[in-house]
């Protein structure tokens, strides 16, 4: 009768057959279930079995028959009759047995079950609700079932978290159990339940300070320690899971004791991942956290995370990214400073601004307000807000009678405005940038040496506000009157000529300055004329501030080299201040002709060349003058100076191919031999770049560049990194010769953050772009780390052999050893799993082979450290083959959507590892275990060990596997047994030692003395006589009984 609606849904053409022939069948069912027919008991659950199959089955008429029937007819009968309630309550466990595992018909299955909870008394849902909790350390079928199950029950019966019920607070236990369950989609599973609970019960207060209390927020242990697990989990599904969870629980977070540090933290790092929707989740986690609390800790880490993904391969998460800073950022700024009277800079924005001006954020956010601005995303709003805060800032320094000289505009303003400003003209005030200008250049020309030590920690400061004032000017400067405009040129050319600004000052003078002619002029030529004048002009005098430094540089130094004059004398004391200003002018000169060489490349240099030539070529012995003797070196006399005049060199050279081509080997020179930091670290910036102008030129020195990689200053070899990686994504250097493998040790670098950068390149860059470099170059790294040349057949020479020890990881010591297989692991997990096997194949072959042969020398030290490599290689975990070995509803497809795919590559690929094993890998084995153990060397443990990991995943398919050798079989078992027995004695032993020594300490700590030998036990000594008679008789049984011993036969043991 149950499958009768089935069968009628194809022989019924219209509903209202259906409907009558349902209608009928619940009549028929319900008249069975009275008493005259039966028990009603036994009756009622077999009318339910029947019903079964109807109500598991996808959506269509005939399962909404089966519930409605069970729901609306046998409920009421229930209330009426204690046999058929017993059914009825039995029923949706029994569906939870049927329950299909494809996640379509689980979920039908789930909400079929719900519904007929639904349909039970309040004590029945309570008691089901404990079956359902017990269900959670079942089978994994049924714990995933359980998770949603928990879900539904939550959010369909009435007061889950009440005083008066503890069957939700069970459940949500649960649920938290679940979320670090041993199976990762049921993981993932209870970790997204938990996230829809989180939202779906934070908006009665009643139930989220139970839901606080339940969760353990601020406690140990608690939530925060479950979500810091989960967020780096192995399983890419669970990390999304957590991401959402943490975005559902921002309200709470703030309430529940604060946020954690560590979890914003690797929320940070979640934005970096390598899967696309995983970094999109951790940017909305991170934002919703954003959105919501104004902490300084959520502002900074959110900061640094999400701008940076403006140059994202995805163009969704470049999109996501510029509005979430507009709406985050620029409209928070833009309420906050809308009026000029209401305004209140609370700290919360002043923060924002502050850290906006990191030099790890900056050049990001700069980008991102590029992107607005051309996409006309920007509104005036965000420009006049800014403008209010620096002018609200003024008004209440002076409103407490603080002098103005030492006040500063809220760090940052002027660096956004410098940036919105180029795109919104017409938001700016004239009079505003005009008496800010006045302002900052007023304060650079008023100081005093009284003065100087008061506002020293300032200038630096200052000077970025002029620097961002003159870009804001720069970009407004079509607008500036025609008068204001000229007054403003003349003073920027002025205060050019007397090189006597910071460094910093000296490019946005200079860009301004252009940027004013090419604007204010007629026409193109005009604008040219006038920028070639002023440029002559500013290249004369800054030669000229040259010469007088290097003349009096060498006139003192001359006289110095006649006599000594007495220190402490005025004279001297002038001599040095005189000095001092002039190398300051000097260096100010000398970067000043670097700036205009950028500005204007065509700029006659034919009198500074020269000049710079024997300032970076100070110290070096003319062979030409060797009567001269070594000339003064700037490097010890004036560092800043010969710095500097590398730096300006470098700017020449980009201008002029024919000089580059002469001054490249120069720089390459310096840069291997300089013992400045900062000049390696500028040659390196400047190699990069003639990389990308004269390429050609600059190839041959890439394997130079690189050993800038291992430099002892850190920011030389992050700057080194960053600049190659750029080059190699845009294709002006090749991933070949030593680039790569120089490159792996970055992985392991003293560094936190080279690492993170070396694990985003191998992790994201390369794994897209050159998805067989790591497989193509896995065998020669393991020789390459190691410093061992026994796969080339030949020594490297002494002027090499420097190169390979310094990128090299050579030594059998733990720490060698564990940043090595690091490198090592790295490579494999990028690999597909049909390399991975190559590699297998080729370690084996190619290293263990060798050796076995005898080409590798196991005598060497070097080679031992290759063996050893390889063996950690084939028995870690990274180069089996990822197979799945059935598909479980654990492994659902919504976790992983080419399941079925990867299956069936798995168990091919599985059957290749198998004969691979038995027909390369055991005999290999087999033969340098001999040649080991003939040797008595220490690596036979290692190959043991490696052995036997790889014999544990085949343990059943040894037989199989070495079926046509049973004496091999039969050898390589009692070797592993022997060894084994050994390696727990050896343990033992050595737990047994420590113990005593143990004991031995804490007695000496307790003061206990030595004691006497007249208080320690003598042993009895036996006669020779009576112990010989009796020990002569035993001897003899003890032979005879080993002579009938059975031999040792393996077969019988297993």
């Amino acid at each position: 009768m149950g499958a009768m609606p089935v069968t009628a849904l194809e022989s019924c053409g219209g509903s209202l057959y259906f409907s009558k022939l349902c209608s009928l069948c619940s009549e028929i069912l319900s008249e069975l279930l009275k008493s005259e027919h039966g028990d009603k008991g036994v009756t009622a659950a077999e009318v339910l079995k029947s019903l079964c199959s109807l109500i598991i089955l996808s959506k269509s008429q005939a399962r909404t028959f089966g519930l409605s029937y069970v729901v609306s007819k046998m409920s009421v009968m229930a209330k009426d009759s204690d046999e058929i309630r017993k059914s009825l309550v039995n029923f949706p466990k029994y569906l939870i047995g049927k329950a299909p595992e494809r996640v379509e018909l689980r979920a039908l299955a789930v909400e079929s079950i719900l519904e007929v909870v639904g349909s039970l008394e309040y004590e029945d849902q309570i008691e089901f609700s404990d079956y359902v909790v017990k269900m959670t350390r079942g089978k994994p079928q049924f714990r995933l079932l359980a998770v949603d199950l928990i879900l539904n029950l939550i959010m369909s019966l009435d007061d889950p978290l009440g005083h008066g019920s503890s069957w939700g607070n069970k459940c949500m236990q649960a649920l938290l159990e679940r979320c670090s369950d041993s199976t990762p989609g049921i993981r993932a599973r209870a970790i997204t339940n938990l996230a829809q609970l989180v939202g779906f019960l934070s908006g009665n207060n009643e139930n989220k300070i139970g839901l606080m209390k339940i969760m353990g927020f601020g406690e140990e242990g608690g939530i925060n320690d479950l979500l810091r697990k989960r967020c780096v989990d192995e399983k890419a599904a669970v990390r999304k899971s957590a991401l959402v969870l943490i975005s559902k629980l921002t309200a709470l977070q703030g309430e529940g004791g604060g946020f954690d540090d560590m979890l914003l933290k690797i929320m940070g790092v979640a934005c970096s991942d390598q899967l696309v929707s995983i970094r999109k989740a951790a940017i909305s986690a991170l934002s919703e956290t954003f959105r919501k609390f104004d902490d300084e800790n959520v502002t900074k880490e959110w900061l640094h995370s999400v701008p940076r993904l403006i140059t994202d391969n995805e163009t969704s998460i470049q999109e996501e990214c510029e509005n979430l800073f507009l709406e985050l950022v620029l409209d928070r700024i833009s309420r906050a400073g809308s009026t000029v009277d209401d305004l209140s800079l609370s700290d919360g924005v002043l923060g924002l601004l502050k850290e906006i001006c990191n030099g790890e954020v900056s050049p990001w956010v700069k980008k991102i307000c590029t992107n607005l601005g051309k996409k006309k995303k920007l509104k005036p709003k965000i420009a006049v807000s800014l403008q209010n805060i620096i002018k609200k800032s003024e008004s209440m320094w002076l409103t407490d009678s603080k002098p103005i000289e030492k006040w500063l505009a809220p760090p940052g303003a002027w660096l956004l405005l410098s940036e919105v400003s180029g795109f919104l003209l017409k938001a700016v005030d004239w009079e505003f940038l005009y008496h800010h200008w006045q302002l900052l250049d007023k304060h650079e020309s008023s100081n005093t040496p009284l003065e100087e030590e008061e506002i020293e920690s300032n200038s630096v400061d200052w000077a970025g506000d002029r620097v961002f004032l003159l870009q804001t000017i720069s970009n407004v400067s079509v607008e500036l009157p025609a008068e204001a405009a000229a007054d403003l040129a003349h003073n920027l050319l002025k205060r050019i000529e007397d090189f006597s600004m910071h460094s910093m000052e000296v490019d946005a003078h200079v860009k301004a300055l252009k940027t004013l002619c090419k604007r204010k002029a007629k026409d193109p030529e005009e604008a040219d004329t006038i920028v070639n004048k002023w440029v002559h002009q500013l290249l004369s005098k800054a030669s000229k501030a040259l010469q007088t430094y290097m003349t009096k540089d060498s006139e003192i130094n001359k006289n110095n080299s006649l006599f000594t004059p007495p220190s402490g004398t005025r004279k001297g004391n002038r001599s040095s201040t005189t000095m001092s200003k002039l190398l300051a002018q000097a260096f100010t000169a000398v970067y000043t002709i670097g700036s205009l060489v950028i500005v204007c490349p065509s700029a006659d240099l034919t009198t500074l060349i020269p000049v710079l030539h024997n300032i970076i070529t100070s110290g070096i012995p003319d062979p030409k003058n060797k009567k001269l003797g070594e000339s003064a070196s700037f490097k010890q006399t004036a560092p800043s100076l010969y710095i500097q005049a590398w730096v300006a060199m470098g700017k020449i050279c980009l201008a002029d191919g024919k000089l580059a081509k002469r001054y490249i080997p120069l720089f390459v020179q310096e840069m291997e031999k300089s013992n400045i930091a900062s000049l390696r670290n500028n040659i390196v910036v400047m190699m990069t770049d003639f990389c990308v102008r004269y390429t050609a030129l600059v190839d041959c020195y890439i394997p130079n560049i690189t050993k800038c990689l291992r430099d002892p200053c850190e920011l030389v070899r992050r700057q080194t990194f960053t600049l190659l990686c750029r080059l190699l994504q845009r294709d002006y250097v090749k991933w070949r010769g030593v680039l790569f493998l120089r490159f792996l040790l970055s992985l392991v670098d003293e560094s936190e953050k080279i690492r993170q950068l070396a694990d985003f390149l191998f992790g994201n860059i390369l794994k897209v772009k050159a998805p067989l470099l790591a497989y193509n170059s896995f065998f020669e790294a393991i020789f390459v780390l190691n410093d061992c040349n026994a796969h080339t057949g030949q020594s490297n020479p002494l002027s090499s052999q420097k190169e390979s020890r310094l990128f090299s990881i050579r030594g059998n010591d733990e720490k060698s050893r564990s940043q090595r297989m690091h490198i090592y692991v790295s490579l494999l997990k990028q690999m597909a799993p049909e390399h991975l096997l190559a590699t297998f194949a080729k370690v084996c072959a190619e290293i263990l082979a060798s050796a076995s042969d005898g080409m590798l020398k196991i005598e060497d030290v070097t080679s031992q450290s290759v063996l050893q490599d390889a063996f950690q290689i084939l028995s870690c975990k990274e180069i089996k083959i990822p197979t799945n070995k059935g598909s479980s509803s654990t492994e659902s497809s919504e976790i992983e959507e080419d399941a079925p795919e990867n299956a069936i590559k798995g168990r091919v690929i599985t059957q290749v590892v198998k004969k691979s094993l038995i027909q390369n890998t055991i005999p290999i084995f087999i033969e340098l275990k001999r040649l080991l153990e003939s040797k008595n060397s220490p690596l036979t443990g290692s190959l043991m060990d490696c052995l036997r990991i790889l014999l544990k995943d085949y343990k059943n398919e040894i037989e199989e596997m070495l079926v046509a050798d049973k004496q091999l079989q039969k050898e390589l078992v009692y070797d592993m047994q022997k060894y084994e027995s050994q390696k727990a004695r050896s343990t033992a032993a050595g737990a047994l030692a420590e113990a005593t020594a143990k004991s031995v300490l804490r007695d000496v700590n307790q003061g206990a003395g030595t004691p006497s030998l007249s208080s320690m036990n003598a042993p009895r000594l036996k006669s020779s006589t009576g112990g010989a008679a009796r020990h002569k008789g035993r001897s003899s049984a003890v032979l005879e009984s080993l002579r009938r011993r059975q031999s040792f036969d393996l077969d019988n043991e297993n």
